[in-house]
């Protein structure tokens, strides 16, 4: 039965091993019942499933989730964690520890190691510096997975979900509406933390979509498109483009080609939907 759902468990273990937080990690531990069985619920996590939890911490959600899925796949940064992991989740036979940065593993190699297969959803409470990154590099990395559960800083989530000509409307909207269908799935409050983080926050699923042969060709420009755009995002959509150095085309054919294509050169990057980044790829000839 899982037994790091409260505060005192949760302490009683950091102070057998002398642990003190590092603010670089970014961690802040779940500690309420409540908020670990409602993400295993909405992950939907069965017994017929892998999950991979990216920074499991002292294994608070670990052992929640450990009772639902057929596997549990920790991967963990903080090496000083790792001997607490072994400890707290030495009753489940069914988790593997791994001791590594998550943005450096090859899940082509882990997944042959690890003989992974059946389904496969990613589970993370992720720290709030590197979501970001985190999830970019597991969308854009081609890994077969069902679906990603993360409980991440609530502005991060609304951005994830943000519609364009907002100023949360980015390069990680268009990510996640490209790759996958998002729902955040509820919002957790800052005392459900050790220690209490100075912002709420929320889950969010992401359903990972098939993607067309077209889709799958068109991804690499596109992107490239997108992070041009939203680098120099104070720029209009020409020059930002244009200075980026993605298309063999002359300033002004770049011009020429994107008011045949019904797309203003002075617009900004936050202005345009998946659909007009997509067409604005195609026309400037992304290489």
């Amino acid at each position: 039965m899982p037994e790091l759902d409260n505060y005192h468990k949760t302490m009683e273990v950091l102070n057998k091993y002398d642990f003190h937080f590092k603010k670089k990690y970014g961690q802040n531990f779940l500690i309420d019942s409540q908020v670990l069985e409602d993400i295993v619920e909405g992950a939907e996590v069965t017994e017929y499933d892998t999950v991979i939890e990216i920074g499991p911490g002292v294994g608070s959600l670990t052992q929640y989730l450990a009772e639902a899925a057929g596997r549990v796949i920790c991967i963990e940064l903080d090496d000083r964690l790792v001997p607490i992991l072994h400890d707290t989740l030495s009753d489940y036979d069914n988790v593997t520890i791994i001791n590594d940065d998550v943005l450096d593993v090859d899940f082509d190699k882990l997944f042959e190691e690890e003989k992974i297969t059946g389904p496969v959803k990613f589970v993370a409470n992720l720290p709030y510096y590197i979501t970001t990154p985190i999830i970019l590099g597991i969308l854009q990395k081609d890994i077969p997975f069902d679906s990603i559960t993360v409980m991440v800083q609530k502005e991060v989530a609304e951005r994830m979900q943000a519609k364009p000509g907002t100023s949360e409307y980015g390069a990680l909207t268009l990510a996640v509406e490209f790759y996958t269908e998002p729902e955040i799935l509820f919002t957790v409050k800052p005392e459900s933390f050790v220690p209490r983080p100075k912002v709420e926050s929320a889950v969010i699923t992401l359903h990972r979509k098939e993607l067309t042969e077209e889709q799958k060709k068109i991804q690499g420009p596109l992107f490239r498109t997108v992070r041009a755009a939203f680098n120099q995002r104070r720029k209009t959509l020409i020059n930002a483009i244009y200075n980026a150095g993605i298309s063999d085309l002359s300033k002004q054919e770049m011009e020429d080609a994107m008011w045949n294509s019904c797309i203003t050169t002075t617009w900004r990057a936050e202005v345009l939907t998946l659909d007009d980044f997509i067409r604005l790829t195609e026309v400037l000839k992304v290489k």
